[in-house]
């Protein structure tokens, strides 16, 4: 029992809640597993007693049989009233529950996500355009603020679920689905697409970055700006060669000529924490390797190998790793 439950704490763990919806979901839990253990326990008890007894007892007359049965009716009605009791009970809790899991807020910080194979497109919306931006795999929100996440799929059906934070909501395509959470901690959560989806499925994963109000605002305001032009020579190579070879045909970074949309936007990516959807921690080598031959990491996933030479590779890496 307890290898299973060595696992049950940390940044993707139900049990370990840092939000007001998943402390609502483990209470319930919690309460639901108390009372199913002691009914469970209760039966054993009694079946326990009934099976001693019954080989204790001598063979009775007739009527001490039927007076039996009487006796035996009465307590399966009263154990069927008891059940039926327990089962209201809990339904009662469970809505009680639900109502502080899907509450809304009007002034929640709204987000959208799009579920792709397999990455996340993560849209800011704000009444103002120039407030709204786009970026990928990553989620930064402040700490006590509701958060409402608007979710839709480009393709299959995704489901997404950070458990530290919230419970699972489908991505389904053709409908929008919304869900609703607040970070009680700052810190780092981790959260994964929850329905099979494909190939890289189990490579499909968000970081949620809960800051301060205060960092996420500054966050906020720098994210919402174009991305800086190099200003070394290496640097000025990779821009031109991420246009060149193809780059910006899929990923759009802001302020510059890279205008895709098929692939994640790519304006602040040196500054995300994971490369590939949580494949592999972001360093220079991993962003390198990834660039040089993405097959090889995430097979199935739609970014062509380019046919790069090794200082082309080299320019283009030391270009996105200016986009902070």
């Amino acid at each position: 029992m307890t290898l299973p439950l060595a696992a049950c704490e940390g940044r993707q763990s139900a049990l370990a809640p840092q939000g007001l919806q998943s402390d609502q979901i483990l209470r319930t839990l919690l309460l639901f597993l108390a009372v199913a253990a002691v009914v469970w326990t209760a039966v054993v008890i009694a079946l326990g007693i009934g099976l001693l007894r019954r080989k204790r007892m001598p063979e009775r007359p007739l009527a001490l049989h039927q007076d039996f049965e009487k006796a035996t009716g009465r307590v399966v009605f009263a154990l069927g009233f008891a059940t039926l009791v327990i089962v209201l009970g809990l339904s009662i809790v469970s809505y009680a529950g639900q109502r502080t899991v899907f509450a809304k807020d009007d002034n929640a910080l709204t987000l959208k996500i799009i579920g792709h194979q397999w990455w996340w497109e993560v849209r800011y919306e704000d009444d103002s355009p120039d407030r709204s931006f786009v970026t990928a795999n990553e989620i930064r929100i402040p700490t006590g603020k509701a958060v409402k996440v608007e979710l839709e799929s480009a393709d299959v059906i995704h489901s997404f679920w950070v458990p530290s934070l919230t419970g699972k909501m489908d991505l389904i395509t053709g409908q929008k689905n919304e869900l609703q959470f607040t970070a009680r901690n700052a810190g780092v959560y981790r959260g994964q697409c929850a329905e099979f989806c494909g190939l890289q499925h189990a490579h499909m994963a968000v970081a949620v970055l809960a800051l301060s109000p205060d960092e996420f605002g500054r966050w906020r305001d720098h994210e919402n700006q174009s991305a800086s032009s190099p200003t070394d020579v290496l640097g000025k190579q990779g821009e031109q060669l991420f246009r060149a070879r193809g780059c910006a045909l899929c990923h759009n970074i802001r302020g510059t000529l890279a205008g895709g949309q098929l692939g994640p936007d790519l304006t602040h990516v040196g500054s995300r924490t994971t490369v590939a959807a949580g494949t592999l921690p972001l360093t220079p080598a991993t962003l390198g390797a990834w660039i040089a031959d993405p097959q090889h990491i995430k097979p199935g996933n739609y970014m062509p190998r380019m046919p790069l030479q090794s200082g082309e590779l080299i320019a283009i890496l030391h270009y996105l790793e200016q986009l902070k």
